[in-house]
């Protein structure tokens, strides 16, 4: 077996993914904590305190932090998500113990001065403009937004402009005392690991982390309903979508394979339909996201102005005909995506590094890959039916952005998707 997993005194867990045959290691470490778990009035703190890691350390400059990773040819990066933070780094195996005390250092010894932080408030409120101006990307924080109101579990990962522009420093130090517990954080490496080895360090180097479980962010609700905005775009950027399910719910992979066969490759029923046949997008495809109590499962399209009026009617048809007979092959060529999807991630260090740490956060521990085929391969085409009918059990969820005058009204929308 090439998975280890060792829980220290204070509750971090550390866990190591051995792979033969490659000279390099790729390794984080995973707190289980993201956009969701912050109140309303600072939104955004999560991401902010992301950026400031590596702005420095009692012991490392900011510029000291890049040349170190750099001099041994190693690169470190971190990403926040609503449930997830991620610090991570890939360098060559005799270079794991810098690459270690690095990522320990920026997570428990970062000084958050307040000319750095001034400085980084500019650099998110620019990266806040460029969602801004990617319609394709701020339509799915719209999209959360409606399906979410009013709730965590909606607010957009980066924050918005007004409440990033008032969060104070101290702020982002709260956020990392009440959520950066050793219970709730997981250090993974793959690739070219001693188990023992980074054991040994991550003991002396996470020694003084809390060893309480954080608190639990808020839960989510689901609600649904109706978003459009008018802006001067070529396309109109729509998602349609309704409640999922949450990562350990019985019908997680049949939702996986439901999706595939509507949307999820060139022979999907809406690409051969809405693209290949009528021609009324580039881009149309569907998707299933969970989350830990929940999930989404929805529908992108971008479309022209002119197009529209025939697309959403066409798109709620295919919706509501995926609950019916399965054409010959579809279930076979879905499940054939996903198994090869996750085979062909087995060969990539960060890939098995990441998706370790996740099973840990989200299952309490490795879920053998062995296990998630035998999955895969028991849904059948009844399994496939029973999930479509679960998709209208609450009501939609449309997001539209772009010239739409001739999206037609939800009211409509709503009867051509009920069941």
């Amino acid at each position: 077996m090439t998975v280890k997993v060792t829980t220290l005194p204070g509750g971090l867990r550390v866990a190591t993914d051995r792979m033969d045959g490659v000279a390099t290691v790729s390794l984080g470490v995973y707190i289980d904590a993201g956009a969701r778990h912050e109140p309303a009035p600072i939104n955004g703190v999560a991401h902010f305190l992301e950026h400031m890691a590596f702005k420095g350390t009692e012991r490392r400059s900011a510029r000291a932090i890049a040349e170190e990773i750099e001099a041994v040819g190693g690169h470190l990066n971190a990403y926040t998500a609503r449930e997830q933070t991620a610090y991570y780094a890939k360098v060559l195996k005799d270079d794991v113990p810098l690459a270690l005390d690095i990522l320990s250092d920026i997570l428990l010894h970062s000084t958050f001065d307040q000319s750095e932080f001034d400085r980084e408030r500019s650099v998110i409120l620019q990266e806040i403009g460029q969602a801004e101006d990617t319609p394709d990307d701020i339509v799915f924080d719209h999209f959360q937004a409606t399906a979410y109101p009013d709730q965590a579990m909606g607010r957009p990962v980066l924050g918005t402009v007004e409440t990033v522009s008032a969060l104070p420093r101290t702020a982002l130090v709260d956020y990392m005392a009440a959520n950066y517990h050793g219970p709730d954080m997981v250090v993974s490496a793959a690739g070219a690991v001693d188990h023992d080895r980074i054991v040994e360090l991550a003991t002396a180097a996470f020694a003084g982390i809390p060893g309480t479980p954080a608190a639990k962010a808020e839960a989510g609700h689901y609600v649904g309903g109706d978003f459009r905005e008018e802006r001067d775009l070529e396309q109109i950027h729509l998602v349609v979508g309704f409640p999922g399910v949450s990562y350990t719910d019985p019908d997680h992979h049949a939702f996986q394979v439901l999706a595939t066969i509507l949307g999820g490759g060139m022979s999907s029923r809406l690409f051969q339909e809405i693209r290949e046949k009528r021609g009324l997008a580039y881009s149309i495809y569907a998707f299933s996201s969970s989350f830990h109590d929940g999930g989404i499962f929805g529908v992108y399209a971008g479309t022209g102005e002119k197009d529209v009026k025939e697309l959403l009617p066409v798109l709620c048809d295919e919706v509501m005909a995926i609950g019916g007979k399965l054409e010959p092959g579809e279930l076979a060529r879905a499940k054939a995506q996903l198994r090869a999807s996750l085979l062909m991630s087995r060969e990539s260090t960060s890939a098995r590094a990441e998706h370790l740490a996740h099973q840990l956060l989200v299952h309490g521990g490795h879920i053998p890959t062995e296990d998630t085929l035998a999955k895969l391969e028991a849904v059948d085409a009844d399994a496939v039916a029973r999930v479509a009918r679960r998709l209208h059990q609450a009501p939609p969820t449309l997001t539209a952005m772009g010239p739409i005058g001739g999206v037609e009204p939800f009211d409509r929308i709503v009867r051509r998707l009920a069941a």
